[in-house]
């Protein structure tokens, strides 16, 4: 993991699959966050996502939980439920309908087909177009915590291999969250990810995400995520 420390501050200083489950896959995963800070084990804002994923389901997605418990806090804020299709879609029709801050950033990237695009040279150009039907958490996003269809477009570049890295590979994603009803809210959404096409889930994520309209200086959510387990890991 001192390999992993050190991409942090790297794709921080650049700045921002997983998937490939099997179909009777379970897996569970573990990662620290930091939200508006650096990722860290401990510190205000800081935190630890536990990811869970199985399935399949009737509709070809898989079941994923996720877990985040905050630094200092005694019980976990937020544990949600949602179904994750293999273009990325989630949808969390389970009552409260939440996702949070995190979970947002996190979940997409865990998609079987999400990094599909990246080619055997790690240097290639796709898209990936998909929806998320969720509650996100209010305040912490600036989007309304109620149950809306979120419209998510974006384009992926493979930058090669992370020098002293390997087999990481570097992605770097521009895109947007658009609302459909509501308020009709939006953010401009810009990742960095450390991916690993081996074990095909997301190693490092850097994730700003500038929301409009903009309503004050303190316009963009951070979200940092580092990968600190992986069950399917050999030891």
């Amino acid at each position: 993991m001192k390999t992993i420390c050190l991409l942090v501050a790297t794709l921080v200083g650049l700045s921002g699959q997983t998937p490939a489950l099997a179909p009777t896959s379970v897996r569970h995963l573990v990662y620290q966050f930091g939200y508006n800070t650096k990722v860290a084990s401990q510190g205000t804002g800081t935190g630890t996502t536990t990811v869970d994923i199985s399935g399949p389901v009737a509709d070809g997605g898989v079941m994923i939980t996720g877990t985040d418990s905050w630094w200092n806090t005694v019980r976990p804020r937020a544990t949600n439920t949602c179904e994750l299709y293999p273009d990325g879609g989630v949808s969390c029709l389970q009552r409260p309908f939440a996702l949070s801050p995190i979970q947002l950033t996190l979940f997409p990237l865990l998609a079987h087909d999400y990094f599909k695009g990246l080619s055997a040279n790690a240097k290639s150009t796709w898209k990936k177009t998909y929806a998320i039907k969720a509650a996100i958490v209010p305040g912490a996003t600036g989007f309304a915590g109620e149950l809306y269809t979120w419209n998510a477009a974006y384009t992926l570049q493979g930058n090669g291999s992370i020098a002293g890295a390997a087999p990481l590979v570097l992605i770097v994603t521009n895109g947007k969250l658009s609302q459909q009803g509501g308020r009709y809210l939006s953010a401009n959404d810009k990742m960095r990810v450390a991916y690993d096409p081996v074990a095909k889930i997301p190693v490092i994520v850097n994730d700003v995400r500038a929301h409009l309209p903009q309503h004050n200086v303190y316009n963009n959510d951070l979200v940092e995520l580092k990968l600190t387990k992986d069950s399917r890991a050999k030891s």
